[in-house]
């Protein structure tokens, strides 16, 4: 049998990647003071239809459970927080800077960085109205990419403001209720042709496609450009007004992280919702917000397409593989005594491996270096001795079997 479309297996080298990529993911968003939480897979799609938009609506996996509740494997993870923050918001201290990582799901035609299902960093901060907020996420979203070894010459965040286009729909006396479908149209005006773009702009195309080819102008994004150069960062963003966001809870400042060489779909998007805690809570409780989400599998494309990128990968990825002793049995009546001191060595927090079932002294001693052991133990004749070899420099000596766990610390902190 075959793995359904759009899902993927993964091997332990895809493994690795991808807990380097997760790793990564932590290791920045606690630099910067997040937290992490998670939220379930399956939510009610009412939460959905009424929350994300009519397009995400069409991309659910949806069902009705054995309970006849209407459930949907969840696209994104926006809905849910602005949830349970609208349940949990008195028990935490505000701001609140939170991160998740883990599976979203679109029944969607698979094809280049986008499959049915991916995984998915998401970074939010709630509770903050002030725009260093802003400035925050953002930098954040530009520190991730910046760990995985890209630079200002590999990807840009191209930042917009949705209230530019608001102010913009007011004046031009368009009703709110075409609202989402107009800045629709303008998010999508890149990737279609011009002709349709029109079409579905109709009187208001002359001064949106005027206004697109000129570039609008926001004190508002400017001045978020300059608190992002205070930090050294500018160079990794631009101000384009033509990025609206699809999701149809944004309020505000939005963005989106593409390759500069255009090769690839969005790495990374999000921006203010700053409506949708109170929409979903029915005005009990009103909350600012604001976030980002970054999937893994552009992510990994562009990880591939740069080589200094993906020697870091797969260094990481080795490093993940490494064990830090072989055990080599060279005599089988010795094996009880080696298992003893294998479960002490674990125990005490080593990572180590030994042949399951007897095997020539050569073979486990090439085993010990595909494994990338720092250290061979040889249980053998020179027992109650145990001989230890230091694989990079071919250091040999005896260590008493009582004192092992001593003189094993001692190697290793000689080798760190």
């Amino acid at each position: 049998m075959q793995g359904l479309p759009g899902f993927r297996d993964f091997l332990p080298k895809e493994c690795a990647a991808r807990n380097y990529i997760f790793d990564k993911w932590r290791e920045v968003a606690r630099r910067y003071g997040f937290v992490e939480w998670e939220g379930p897979v399956l939510e009610s799609t009412e939460l959905y239809k009424k929350k994300s938009g009519d397009e995400i609506v069409g991309q659910l996996f949806s069902f009705t459970d054995k309970g006849e509740r209407e459930v949907a494997l969840r696209p994104e993870l926006t809905p849910t927080l602005a949830r349970v923050i609208a349940a949990h918001e008195r028990e935490f201290k505000k701001p609140l800077k939170w991160f998740s990582i883990g599976p979203f799901f679109r029944y969607e035609k698979q094809q280049r960085g986008r499959l049915r299902e991916h995984f998915q960093l998401n970074c939010d901060i709630v509770g903050e109205a002030d725009a260093n907020a802003d400035v925050e996420l953002v930098a954040l979203c530009v520190d991730i990419l910046r760990g995985f070894g890209f630079t200002e010459k590999d990807f840009v965040v191209r930042i917009s403001d949705r209230e530019f286009w608001t102010d913009f729909l007011r004046e031009q006396k368009v009703p709110a209720e075409r609202w989402e479908e107009i800045l629709h149209a303008i998010d999508k005006s890149e990737r279609e042709p011009r002709e349709k773009t029109i079409e579905k702009l109709g009187r208001l195309a002359e001064p949106v496609l005027s206004i697109l080819n000129k570039g609008g102008k926001s004190e508002k994004l400017e001045w978020l450009v300059d608190g992002l150069r205070v930090r050294g960062l500018a160079g990794f963003v631009d101000v384009d007004v033509r990025i609206v966001r699809g999701l149809a809870y944004y309020t505000g400042m939005v963005f989106e992280v593409f390759d500069r060489a255009g090769k690839l779909r969005a790495v990374a998007g999000g921006g203010r919702y700053d409506s949708l805690i109170e929409q979903l809570s029915e005005g009990a409780v009103k909350m600012p917000a604001l976030g980002f989400a970054m999937g893994d599998v552009v992510l990994g494309e562009l990880i591939g397409e740069h080589p200094a990128a993906r020697a870091q990968m797969e260094a990481a990825m080795r490093d993940q593989r490494k064990i830090d002793i072989y055990v080599v049995i060279a005599k089988e009546e010795r094996r009880a005594d080696a298992l003893a001191q294998i479960q002490q060595l674990r125990e005490n927090g080593y990572r180590v491996d030994y042949p399951l079932a007897p095997a020539k002294v050569g073979k486990q001693f090439q085993t010990a270096e595909d494994l990338g052991a720092t250290v061979a133990l040889l249980y053998g004749d020179e027992w109650p001795n145990v001989k230890v070899k230091t694989l990079a420099t071919r250091e040999e000596g005896l260590i008493a079997q009582d004192q092992l766990l001593s003189q094993i610390a001692e190697i290793f902190s000689r080798s760190s």
